[in-house]
Order: C-alpha cells, then sequence, then structure tokens
C-alpha cells in the first residue's frame, strides 16, 4: 500500500517546526527517521494532512556532557549511541543497548527522539530512559517544559507531548565508575522486537553491597515497567542467588503483560522474572569488575 496525500514541509530550524505544529496541531505529523512512521503510513494506520519533517534541522543532532550528564539532542541517530566515545564513557548502557535495535540499516536512520516519541511498550530506549529517570526536554512555540521519563509515557504509542510540542532533548544521567549494567530481552530472531526485555544498573560499595539497583523492563505493559520496591529488595544487602529468586518472583508477579501472537500473558511473566535475574547477575559481575579497575 501507499500513503495519503499529505502536504510535506521540511523546516530547518526548530522554530520553523514549531510554528508549523501550531498552525496545523493534530492534523500534523512529525517525521524524524521514519522507521516507525513510514510503514504507518504505508499502511494507512497514520493519516496525517501534514508532514513536518525535522532531518534538516542540525542542531537537534549531538551528543554533550553537562555536569555528570549527557544531553542527547532529539535528532541524534540510533548508531550513535553505538559509535560516540562520550556515551561509551558515560553511560554504556546506551551503547549496549542501541545493538540491540532492529538491525544497523534501522539504526543508521533511526532517532532517539523518535524512538521515545513512538513510546512503544518494548522499546529499549524507553527502559533506559525510565530506569535511568532521563529527562526529556519539550518545547512549543510558547516556551520549554521538561518532564521526567516516568511522566512522559502515557500508554501504548502515547506521551505526554501536545500537538504542538515536540522533543528536542533528552538528558540522561551518568552512570557511576563503579556501577555495572546489562540489557537482556527475549526475541524470537534477531533484530525482532523484544518479546520481554530488562535492563539493570547495579552499583555496589567497596565490600559489594548492593547500594542501588535500577530496573526496568518492556513487553510486560503499556509503558516500561518499573517499581521502586522491587529495586529495593537488594539495596544494603549482598547479591546472592535466594534474593534474586525473590526478586525474579516479584517482577513475574507485578507485571501486568499482555497476549499476542507471540507469547501469551503468562509466558512474558516468567520471561520478566528469568530476564530479571539474569541482568542483574550480569550487572553484578560488570560492577565487580569495574570495582577491581578502580582499587
Amino acid at each position: 500500500m501507499k500513503p495519503p496525500k499529505f502536504d510535506y514541509f521540511d523546516p530547518t530550524t526548530v522554530e520553523e517546526a514549531l510554528d508549523l505544529l501550531k498552525e496545523y496541531g493534530e492534523d500534523a505529523k512529525i517525521l524524524a527517521g521514519g522507521q516507525s512512521l513510514v510503514p504507518l503510513l504505508n499502511f494507512r494506520l497514520a493519516r496525517p494532512q501534514v508532514l513536518v519533517d525535522i532531518n534538516r534541522i542540525k542542531d537537534l543532532d549531538y551528543v554533550r556532557e553537562n555536569n555528570g550528564t549527557l544531553a542527547i539532542g532529539a535528532m541524534t541517530r540510533q548508531r550513535t549511541l553505538e559509535t560516540s566515545e562520550i556515551i561509551r564513557s558515560k553511560c554504556g548502557l546506551l551503547t549496549d543497548a542501541a545493538e540491540l535495535i532492529g538491525h544497523p540499516q534501522i539504526r543508521n536512520r533511526g532517532t532517539v527522539g523518535g524512538s521515545l516519541v513512538h513510546a512503544d511498550p518494548t522499546a529499549e530506549l524507553a527502559a533506559i530512559a525510565k530506569a535511568l529517570d532521563a529527562q526529556m526536554k519539550i518545547r512549543s512555540s510558547e516556551g520549554e517544559r521538561t518532564v521526567a521519563a516516568k511522566d512522559f509515557f502515557v500508554t501504548v504509542m502515547t506521551t505526554v507531548l501536545e500537538p504542538s510540542e515536540m522533543l528536542v532533548e533528552v538528558e540522561f544521567p551518568a552512570l557511576a565508575p563503579s556501577a555495572g549494567w546489562a540489557f537482556e530481552e527475549f526475541v524470537l530472531r534477531h533484530g525482532d522486537f523484544a518479546v520481554v526485555g530488562v535492563t539493570t544498573v547495579v552499583t555496589l560499595d567497596a565490600k559489594q553491597t548492593c547500594t542501588e539497583l535500577r530496573l526496568a523492563a518492556i513487553g510486560v505493559d503499556e509503558t516500561p515497567f518499573r517499581d521502586p520496591e522491587i529495586e529495593g529488595l537488594l539495596q544494603g544487602q549482598k547479591i546472592t542467588d535466594s534474593l534474586l529468586d525473590e526478586l525474579a518472583a516479584r517482577v513475574s508477579e507485578k507485571v501486568d503483560p499482555f497476549t499476542d501472537l507471540h507469547a501469551t500473558a503468562e509466558q512474558r511473566k516468567h520471561l520478566a522474572g528469568v530476564l530479571a535475574k539474569k541482568a542483574i547477575k550480569k550487572a553484578e559481575e560488570a560492577a565487580i569488575l569495574n570495582l577491581k579497575k578502580e582499587s
């Protein structure tokens, strides 16, 4: 199939794009990398009257280190997450997770902002944003606001963005040098959307006691799953198999997944617990190695 007819604009500045969004409102759709929108257009699941192509806005393609955080422009390609030395050194979880997103051809075009705004419940970047308490910088022609990742995702493919707004930047905290991280997911074929995925960050003290756990899961709810109570189970504890079994059981119990062609809700519950345990073990091992490097 081919997309329905639409008017096309390709602004070169954020201000131009925002003026167009203000003028056309709900009739407009932003085109970033196009890896999600173009298929929706071709299947006529999306029928915008106006397409605002922001690929010529070069000011939205950047990675900057800023007082312990990483500011990433919304038009930064997912491939940059793999190749940027700043990202690798300050938040290697993004580097590792990027390799799980589709295939290289997709990552060459797909953007960080586009993935987050699309809000697919199986998107890796959405899970990391929620796990790390990323901050979303949003602009309209009326001004700017910042929204925490926990408040950004509303439901399946829905965020808090208003029709006149666009995401311009995402700010991720830099990970502690001693932290370890992992992203584990179950897929039917390499490059497919995850059936279930779990990302974790484990921070240990000098005695290898867990001082902080961050955990988020995808494919198990309408938005990335995160539960502070579950994360608190390991705080101040040595990570043991019995504790991990308890945590995995809690994850399986608390997630609220859906049934589709790829897996039943019960299968997703089971996978969430298994992957949570696996990811935490892998992150702990990485944290121990990092501690040894520092000593």
